[in-house]
């Protein structure tokens, strides 16, 4: 079962944070270890289980770039620790803002940002299981590496 199907979402990248809430409270409330004190040594076990997993699906849920990336791995188009070759010509460019550690590079960055959402913008607003392709998908792939260098660089920058 995928953390959607815990939640009772669908799949999703854009989630609504009332549902999921919801559900979640709902399911801490049914799988809570406190209220198995009394049960059997693997009601117990199985209780701490759900709600270690419901903490690490919430998690996950509440992320959007955690979101894209369980999606992409539920597709099999992402594996864990995957070392994902990001284009040349960006690496370039990441080069010289990460050797600018002025004010202004943040904003670069921040504005780069902005431009790489942007480009999947739609492919987040508009995901659906049926009608996005693995093109749409590898394109978020790669929107999600891109988003991730740049933030290990604001969180450098910025420190």
């Amino acid at each position: 079962m995928n953390y959607f199907e815990l939640f009772e979402l669908p799949i999703t990248i854009n989630i609504d944070m009332g549902k999921l809430s919801q559900k979640y409270f709902e399911l801490q409330k049914k799988y809570h270890p406190d209220f198995f004190t009394r049960g059997t040594e693997l009601e117990q076990e199985e209780a701490l289980e759900m709600s270690t997993r419901l903490n690490q699906a919430l998690k996950i849920l509440k992320n959007k770039g955690e979101t894209i990336k369980y999606i992409l791995q539920l597709k099999g188009l992402l594996a864990e620790n995957e070392k994902y070759q990001l284009p040349p010509i960006f690496l370039m460019e990441m080069m010289e803002l990460n050797e600018d550690l002025s004010n202004d590079a943040i904003s670069q960055i921040k504005e780069l940002t902005k431009k790489l959402y942007s480009e999947v913008e739609s492919v987040i607003n508009n995901y659906n299981e049926l009608s996005t392709t693995t093109a749409d998908l590898l394109k978020l792939k790669e929107y999600y590496f891109k988003e991730k260098y740049l933030q290990r660089i604001l969180d450098r920058l910025s420190g």
